[in-house]
């Protein structure tokens, strides 16, 4: 295993990794942001009015978009599987 074939390996990582993430860290921040505009207009100051939001939707991002998630880790770690013989020589 040569360091171009390390790095490709890694790169590809992190790029899964960061797709994989994308998703429910966007509903994330668009909900905070969201609640967070909310509660500057309203001059509301309840920390659960930030919290339960952000949950719910990050659950039901979780709950959409598992099936796509999986897809891509079983196709990325399928080929990490399939790069072992090419790892060891």
């Amino acid at each position: 295993m040569n360091q171009d074939f390390s790095v490709q390996v890694m790169h590809q990582a992190i790029i899964t990794t960061l797709m994989l993430s994308l998703p429910t860290v966007g509903v994330g921040l668009i909900v905070g942001f969201i609640i967070s505009l909310f509660q500057a207009v309203t001059q509301i100051q309840e920390q659960t009015l930030t919290f339960v939001p952000k949950v719910v939707a990050v659950f039901l991002v979780l709950a959409f978009t598992f099936p796509w998630m999986s897809s891509i880790l079983i196709s990325f770690t399928t080929t990490l599987w399939n790069t072992i013989p090419n790892m060891v020589r």
